[in-house]
C-alpha cells in the first residue's frame, strides 16, 4: 500500500508539533474576492491560543508520549509527528482521529551502522483500539497491527532501518471509548544479552548452559539477580512457560518484580517467563537466577546451580577477574 493513498485529505507538518488544517485560513476571510488581513496583535493572539491548545492536548518527554484526538477538528484529517529518543517507553493516543507518525531513535550518537543493527519491538495493550499500526518506508505501508490484532497483546518487531510507525485512526462517529496504547523497546541485534531477547531469534533459540564469563557478567548486569528455587510451572502466553520462584537472596532487581513475603515470609516471590525450548525443574535445588525485564515481565537468563556459581565466583574473586562485587553471605 502506498502512503500517498492514506494521506489523501491530510496535511502533514514534518518536524513540527503544531498541526494546521487545510481549510480555514487564519490570516484572513475572503469576501467578494477581497482578503481582509488580521492586525499583527490579532495574529499573535490567535497563534498563542493555538499553541496553548496544542500543549494542553499533548504531553511528552524523551521516552513517552500522550496525546488526544480531541485537539483535531472532527471534520479534519491531520497527521502529527512524534519524536521519541529512549531505549524503551510508551505511547497513549486518546480518542484517535487522523494519524500520527512515530519516529523512534536510540538515545545515542547517530551512526548508520548502529541504526541498522537496532530492532524495534512494540507491544499493544490488550485494551488498545481505534487505529491500525503500519510500518512506513519511503511511502510504502506494511500493516503491523490491525485494530483487532491489538487485543491479543502480541509483540511485533522490525529493524529500525525498515521505517517508522504510521498509526492511522479508524474513521468512526463515536471516539469516546477509543484509546490506542502500546509500549516499545529498542533492542541491539548484537552485544551482551542480545541473543537472549525473547522476541528475536525465536526460531534459533538454544538452551545451552551459559559460559563462566557469561554467568559472572549476568550476575552484575542483569535486570535481576538472586538465588532461589523453582516452585511451580504454569502455561504462559505465546507458548512460553511461566515459573513461580522464591528467592532466598536478592542481589538486585528492577521495577520491583519480586515482592517480599515468599515461603513463610522468608524470601522474595515472583513469576519468571522461560523461553519455550528451555525446561526448568521445580524442587529444592537452589539456583542462581538472573534475567531481563521486557514489557514489565521477567525473563530467565543464566541459571546455574548456586553452589556451582559460588565456586566460580570465589575463583574469580581470588584471581581478581570478577566484574563486580556481590555479598554472597
Amino acid at each position: 500500500m502506498r502512503m500517498v493513498d492514506l494521506l489523501s485529505g491530510y496535511i502533514a507538518v514534518r518536524g513540527a508539533r503544531l498541526v494546521v488544517p487545510v481549510e480555514g485560513r487564519l490570516s484572513g476571510d475572503r469576501r467578494g474576492g477581497q482578503a481582509t488581513m488580521l492586525r499583527p496583535w490579532a495574529t499573535l493572539w490567535v497563534t498563542l491560543v493555538l499553541l496553548c491548545r496544542a500543549v494542553a492536548q499533548y504531553s511528552s518527554d524523551l521516552c513517552n508520549w500522550r496525546g488526544s484526538g480531541l485537539s483535531h477538528e472532527t471534520h479534519r484529517r491531520d497527521v502529527e509527528q512524534v519524536y521519541l529518543r529512549c531505549s524503551q517507553g510508551s505511547l497513549q493516543w486518546l480518542y484517535p482521529t487522523g494519524a500520527i507518525i512515530v519516529n523512534l531513535r536510540p538515545n545515542m550518537e547517530p551512526s548508520l551502522g548502529r541504526m541498522a543493527d537496532v530492532h524495534v519491538c512494540i507491544k499493544p495493550q490488550t485494551s488498545s483500539q481505534g487505529s491500525h499500526v503500519y510500518l512506513e518506508h519511503e511511502g510504502d505501508l506494511r500493516l503491523l497491527l490491525s485494530d483487532k490484532d491489538q487485543a491479543q497483546g502480541t509483540v511485533r518487531c522490525f529493524r529500525m532501518k525498515e521505517g517508522v510507525l504510521f498509526v492511522e485512526a479508524i474513521p468512526q462517529t463515536d471516539i469516546s471509548r477509543k484509546i490506542t496504547a502500546f509500549q516499545y523497546e529498542l533492542v541491539p541485534s548484537q552485544g551482551p544479552g542480545a541473543h537472549m531477547y525473547p522476541y528475536l531469534h525465536q526460531g534459533s533459540v538454544t538452551c545451552e548452559p551459559c559460559s563462566d564469563q557469561e554467568v559472572l557478567m549476568a550476575v552484575c548486569t542483569s535486570d535481576f539477580a538472586g538465588s532461589g528455587v523453582f516452585r511451580d510451572v504454569t502455561p504462559g502466553t505465546n507458548k512460553h512457560p511461566v515459573v513461580v520462584v522464591t528467592l532466598h537472596r536478592l542481589f538486585h532487581q528492577k521495577s520491583g518484580l519480586f515482592a517480599w513475603g515468599g515461603a513463610r515470609g522468608r524470601g522474595w516471590s515472583g513469576r519468571v517467563n522461560v523461553r519455550a525450548p528451555c525446561v526448568v525443574h521445580p524442587g529444592e535445588h537452589e539456583y542462581l537466577l538472573t534475567g531481563s525485564v521486557h514489557f514489565g515481565e521477567a525473563w530467565l537468563g543464566c541459571a546455574p546451580l548456586y553452589k556451582d556459581f559460588l565456586k566460580l565466583y570465589a575463583e574469580a574473586l581470588n584471581a581478581g577477574t570478577n566484574p563486580c562485587h556481590i555479598n554472597t553471605n
